[in-house]
């Protein structure tokens, strides 16, 4: 089957490169001519775990190119993926659906033969209805229909996610639309996942409500951890009693400096405006949203008393600044928060992490940017670990506090203990529903 992707963002170029893989004919087209001939070059503009391989292989084996040239990529498709950003929008709350209708509009006055024509973006309820009315609109005479296959791709593992997924989500109007459908995914029918079918309103209800259920599990547990760490309890006990429970779970109960990335903070936010304009108010989320923005001022408070209250003049070593290990990805990253925070209050920032750089120059400026977490201790008065990349999970702590002004940590990922921060020198210890500040002389 022939099919165009919209967009060479993450969602789009993971999702292009993956169905080029199944054995589909994949043309991807953005209007960035930077990022086209990147592409076309064997380069991929994001990081993520075995995409270039993958990517490298389907050009290789002709089933995959990029385009600038809208027209070219959608002549002879049978699907056409819209996959362009839809972020908040500013003021509002709402999500900015610009990029989606226009695209769809395009689509519209271009296509000749029958196509389904895809949102993969992650868009408002009703939209995709919008999308027919723009698209009948711009051309009357066009044979279409409209479907809704919302992504659910962790950044880090997207390839697993796309290839292994939980589920696939299609939402659809006509048996027609579902075949075609059905068609693209058919590597994972035959594989036994499950596909839900279902109809276009509730396709784009299920992506905003596992994300805001997902972001609700990660902000309980940040809550609970805050009572912790006044009672005595430990957090990643707790977490690992409430777990067991297999009506819990697991997964996304880790305490932390609060979520971000590309998915979670939109995600919620238009979710919260969906209920307000529904006159349904959504007040789980939108508490979660509140408290998710108290806990990365809570870790600028721990970070502050380990500096005895005075940020002023400290050099801060701050490891990790990407929103989760193994992506590049910084938006809406606690980063983003507790660093020009820091660096408001007077400290020196010095940032280490392995993907962070290519975004983070030009979002967090003042910061000096380091090889390692060793080149960003020197002198340092405080360690503060904020993404927990596994480089970071096994290191010479004696090294690192023998590099130290004031040997000092904040370990805002719970990676070590206070037994390993006192056996590596340090003199004061802090991390997240765990015990409150520990000096390492303490016995």
């Amino acid at each position: 089957m022939k099919i165009a992707v919209i967009g060479t963002g993450y969602v789009g170029l993971v999702s292009g490169v993956c169905f080029s893989d199944f054995g589909h004919e994949v043309t991807c087209v953005d209007k960035d001519p930077a990022k086209i001939e990147m592409l076309e070059a064997g380069k991929v503009p994001i990081f993520e775990p075995g995409l270039d391989a993958l990517l490298e292989r389907n050009v290789e084996a002709g089933r995959l190119s990029f385009t600038g040239d809208l027209a070219k990529a959608i002549e002879g498709a049978e699907a056409i993926f819209i996959a362009v950003g839809t972020p908040t929008r500013r003021g509002d709350g709402h999500a900015d659906l610009t990029y989606v209708m226009a695209a769809a509009e395009e689509i519209a006055k271009l296509a000749r033969d029958y196509v389904v024509i895809v949102t993969k973006s992650t868009v408002p309820v009703g939209t995709n209805r919008q999308v027919e009315q723009v698209v009948r609109k711009a051309n009357p005479d066009l044979d279409f229909d409209v479907a809704s296959n919302p992504e659910f791709l962790r950044e880090g593992a997207a390839i697993d996610d796309f290839m292994k997924p939980d589920r696939v989500v299609v939402g659809v109007q006509s048996d027609r639309a579902a075949e075609v459908m059905e068609e693209i995914y058919r590597p994972l029918y035959l594989r036994d996942f499950p596909i839900v079918t279902t109809d276009l309103e509730s396709a784009e209800m299920i992506k905003y409500a596992a994300n805001a259920f997902l972001a609700t599990k990660i902000t309980f547990i940040n809550e609970i951890a805050k009572l912790c760490e006044r009672t005595g309890a430990d957090i990643k006990q707790v977490s690992k009693g409430m777990g067991l429970d297999g009506r819990i779970g697991n997964k996304f109960l880790h305490a932390g400096p609060g979520y971000g990335g590309s998915c979670f903070p939109k995600d919620t936010k238009a979710l919260a405006r969906m209920g307000q304009d529904a006159a349904v108010p959504m007040q789980i989320t939108e508490a979660v949203i509140s408290v998710n923005d108290g806990v990365k001022r809570r870790m600028i408070e721990k970070i502050e008393d380990l500096c005895d209250g005075v940020l002023a003049g400290k050099t801060i070593a701050v490891l990790g600044v990407t929103f989760k290990p193994n992506t590049d990805d910084m938006r809406d990253a606690p980063s983003l928060t507790i660093v020009p925070a820091l660096i408001g209050a007077g400290a020196k920032v010095r940032v280490a992490d392995p993907q962070g750089r290519h975004e983070g120059e030009a979002l967090l400026p003042g910061v000096v940017w380091t090889e390692d977490a060793y080149d960003a201790a020197q002198n340092a008065d405080l360690l503060v670990i904020l993404t927990e990349w596994n480089e970071f999970r096994a290191l010479d702590l004696k090294r690192l506090s023998g590099a130290m002004q004031t040997p000092h940590m904040a370990d805002l990922r719970n990676i070590y203990s206070v037994e390993d921060a006192k056996q590596g020198g340090f003199t004061a210890y802090d991390s997240v529903g765990r015990r409150g500040w520990v000096a390492a002389t303490e016995t």
